[in-house]
């Protein structure tokens, strides 16, 4: 059987392994003194759309048995914060996960969403999937600063990864968080006029109409009906089950009593970078302030991280809200495989994470809503200011977040 679903697989799903494997390769060649991204990892030009694959040339390989979605197994710091007390904003992930009660991961379910999640048959022609702004070999995001829809257009954003989207407090999803909920988000992208240009009433004739379906959604529902509230609720379950765990921080962590102590299998500039990332001194807040736990997720509220004086083309969250006082607020994602996934912040702005050390430490802005802890207490906007040695060991720190086991798992890969 994996002999046929290799002769299977589509293109895209080759090139995707592929990039997965040099990345893996990467991994293994560790450069803790200098700059492993100074090399931009993409461009602002946009790479042409591949030629689309004919929905008669996918043919779906799922295991006999279900892989394992619904228990994976967690590490003790996710599920207890072991921060001292002199860090109060930290908390545990577990402490964070938006998984309602109404919708808890089950391998069932999560296997018809990940069959969902890349079938581009959920697109008005057939041409593109959810997996065609969220690569499994990128993280789950696009290397593309914007994302290209089915009909050619650009994304306004660019693509947020889905790594950890579990443990995102409030539960609310997309940059300027409009979505309430995961359930209500996975439906939003299908019916975006840019991204898959599909309309509910076509979506569930077009799932209905594949004979392999009613079998996913008996085993995920208890009987075979299809409708629209069951397709987000197997989208969610996929995306929550998306859990980072299994990177280099992870091994070191497993054998510290606390994520302050020094990592015995961190290099010195890793240890530095981690250092600096919980304590960079001078008064300054630490950067787990923002994102916070040891999944390494972002703060609830939402905050502007000063990236422009003002806000005149984005608003972010103001958008969403009609607050002026949340103009330019932006969602936080996990920083977990943040190497993976650059360009950076919701424009895709930076290309490197160099670039994104570099305008902390030199370029906050003093915007109108400029979070107070980027203030110093005369009222601007604060710089770290970080020379040359700490800004290689924060990009050292940064790397030892990639979980290359996630990027290459069968089970997040596209079934088709």
């Amino acid at each position: 059987m994996p002999d046929i679903a290799c002769l299977l697989l589509s293109r895209s799903k080759a090139l995707a392994l592929c990039t997965s494997m040099a990345l893996s390769v990467s991994a293994c060649i560790q450069l803790p003194e200098e700059f492993e991204d100074d090399t931009p990892q993409t461009t602002n030009e946009q790479n042409e759309p591949e030629a689309s694959v004919s929905d008669e040339s996918r043919t779906l390989n799922l295991p006999v048995t279900t892989f394992n979605y619904a228990n994976i197994p967690l590490p003790q710091h996710y599920l207890q914060n072991q921060y001292p007390a002199s860090m109060p904003f930290q908390s545990a992930a577990m402490d964070n996960d938006n998984t309602p009660d109404n919708n808890p991961i089950s391998d069932a379910g999560a296997t018809l969403g990940r069959v969902l999640f890349y079938d581009t048959r959920l697109s008005a022609n057939g041409t593109v999937s959810c997996a065609s702004c969220h690569l499994q070999a990128f993280a789950f995001s696009d290397p593309n600063r914007l994302s290209r829809g089915f009909a050619g257009g650009l994304t306004r954003r660019h693509s947020i990864g889905l790594s950890n989207a579990r443990f995102y407090a409030n539960g609310k999803f997309f940059w300027d968080e409009r979505a309430d909920t995961l359930e209500q988000q996975v439906l939003m992208p299908i019916q975006d006029e840019v991204e898959m240009g599909m309309d509910l009433a076509s979506l569930v004739p077009a799932v209905s109409s594949q004979d392999f379906y009613p079998a996913l959604f008996m085993d995920a529902f208890g009987d075979n009906t299809i409708n629209s509230d069951r397709i987000a609720r197997a989208l969610a379950q996929f995306v929550r089950s998306i859990v980072s765990t299994r990177s280099l921080y992870d091994v070191g962590r497993a054998q510290v009593n606390s994520p302050l102590d020094d990592f015995p299998n961190f290099s010195r500039s890793q240890n530095l970078g981690k250092r600096l990332f919980n304590n960079p001194g001078a008064n300054l807040p630490p950067c787990a302030a923002c994102h916070a736990s040891e999944a390494f997720v972002g703060v609830v509220p939402a905050a502007n991280n000063g990236l422009d004086r003002t806000s005149r083309t984005d608003l972010g969250i103001g958008e969403t809200t009609g607050r002026r006082t949340d103009e330019g607020k932006f969602k936080t994602p996990s920083l977990r495989n943040i190497a993976l996934r650059p360009p950076f912040m919701h424009d895709g702005r930076f290309n490197t994470l160099s670039e994104v050390i570099q305008f902390y430490s030199r370029d906050i802005e003093n915007h109108p809503n400029l979070h107070p802890l980027l203030r110093d207490n005369r009222g601007r906007a604060i710089h770290y200011r970080f020379n040359n040695d700490e800004r290689r060991a924060l990009v050292a720190f940064l790397n030892t977040l990639t979980d290359f086991e996630l990027i290459t798992d069968e089970k997040y890969s596209d079934p088709f």
